[in-house]
């Protein structure tokens, strides 16, 4: 009777192992896979309104940019260059005032660099002429107005007067109304044509020329050739650059992930460890047989590792095979999850976004499989190497 609840708390812990080291697998494979869908949806959103490349020179601006986008366009991995000129003002509205950064732009020129036409919900960019503007989707919804309407910019820059600085303002008409799905950008950046932006802001020149390639991961090397190209003067900035700080937190919050959940497969690793120590203790009488019947040192060891590895491969079989359905089929999870509860996991209001973004990482998922096999493996030394060492004779002695 006794043995036979041994047995069947040895079964249980076994299971246990398995389900714990399952679940930690999958846990890791779902929550990396969310954070790189998180990562590349930021990035492309990211990319929708900023460029690959930025150049502009250390005096400010660029006196002959035709003579500048030429060059650049001899770059094989160049796609598109368009001149622009980036600053800040005030917009006006029957909503009040707001603080807005202002791109003055080429439409034409501007959609071979940027998402220009995937990012416009209302209106049309195409017609963005000196008297037109285009508003984020959450700065037209606070100021009050849509396509047609009329706004007022103010610029920082104005006419010296004996009363002091008057700045310089301008009425623009709604052309269009754009959603990149980044609040930031949605609730404070408008467009205009460059040349509006040139008499607005008393500029002779763009501040710079923005660049699109054909892969963003190459984007360092092809600035390092332009700038080679363009000669001294001239300063590059990749998109990597710009938004450095983002891209770094990201990083560091998945490695830190990564650490964190790794524990809930070390402490199934332990369950693996605790179950063989019991099977030992309880198979003391089964080993000394096998040893006084000729097994080696080295067969009963290989046993209890195989049996460790029994335990250890079926949990990451099964975590792996539910890692992969969950991220492939986590929205609709989601999606029953809300119907049956009741509640609406990721707002829109708050996220943006109408679905979780998911990207397994095969490679990422192979060294997650590898990990949990080796620390499973490194599990069953110790208890393997106990039951290697059982003295037949002692052991008969004892409990024949």
């Amino acid at each position: 009777m006794r043995a036979k609840k041994s047995q069947r708390f040895i079964s249980f812990t076994s299971g246990l192992s398995v389900f714990g080291i399952a679940i930690g697998v999958m846990a890791l494979i779902v929550v990396l896979s969310v954070m790189n869908g998180f990562e590349e949806d930021i990035k492309t959103k990211i990319l929708g309104t900023q460029s690959h490349i930025v150049i502009s020179t250390y005096q400010g601006g660029i006196p002959q940019p035709r003579e500048v986008e030429e060059a650049v366009a001899k770059d094989p991995e160049v796609l598109g260059a368009a001149p622009f000129i980036l600053s800040q003002g005030l917009i006006s509205a029957p909503g009040g005032v707001s603080g807005v950064v202002i791109r003055g732009i080429e439409p034409e020129s501007a959609a071979k660099v940027i998402r220009l036409k995937e990012i416009i919900v209302q209106g049309d960019f195409t017609n963005l002429d000196e008297t037109g503007i285009l508003l984020g989707s959450e700065l037209a919804l606070r100021s009050g107005v849509s396509v047609g309407d009329a706004v007022t910019v103010i610029s920082p820059t104005g006419s010296i007067t004996p009363l002091g600085m008057i700045p310089k303002s301008r009425s623009f008409v709604v052309r269009g109304i754009f959603s990149t799905g980044m609040y930031e950008y949605d609730n404070n950046m408008v467009y205009i044509s460059l040349d509006a932006a040139k008499g607005l802001f008393m500029k002779k020149s763009p501040s710079g020329i923005e660049i699109k390639v054909t892969d963003i991961y190459e984007a360092d090397a092809v600035a390092e050739r332009i700038m080679s190209s363009l000669g001294p003067g001239y300063w590059a900035k990749t998109w990597k650059d710009m938004n450095m700080s983002l891209f770094s937190a990201l990083k560091l919050e998945k490695t830190v992930m990564f650490i964190i959940l790794l524990f809930i497969i070390l402490v199934a690793v332990f369950s693996i460890i605790s179950t063989l120590i019991m099977m030992v203790m309880e198979k003391r009488k089964d080993i000394a047989i096998l040893r006084s019947m000729g097994a080696t040192t080295g067969q009963i060891l290989r046993v209890f590792v195989a049996l460790g590895m029994v335990i250890g491969l079926s949990g990451t079989i099964l975590g792996l095979v539910l890692g992969l359905l969950l991220t492939y089929n986590l929205n609709a999870v989601i999606g029953f999850v809300e119907l049956v509860f009741g509640i609406e996991v990721m707002p829109m209001d708050v996220y943006y976004i109408t679905g979780v973004p998911t990207q397994v990482d095969y490679a990422l998922v192979g060294i997650i499989v590898l990990m949990s096999i080796v620390l499973s493996f490194l599990a069953t030394i110790y208890p393997a190497r106990q039951a290697a060492r059982q003295d037949p004779v002692e052991v008969m002695r004892y409990e024949g």
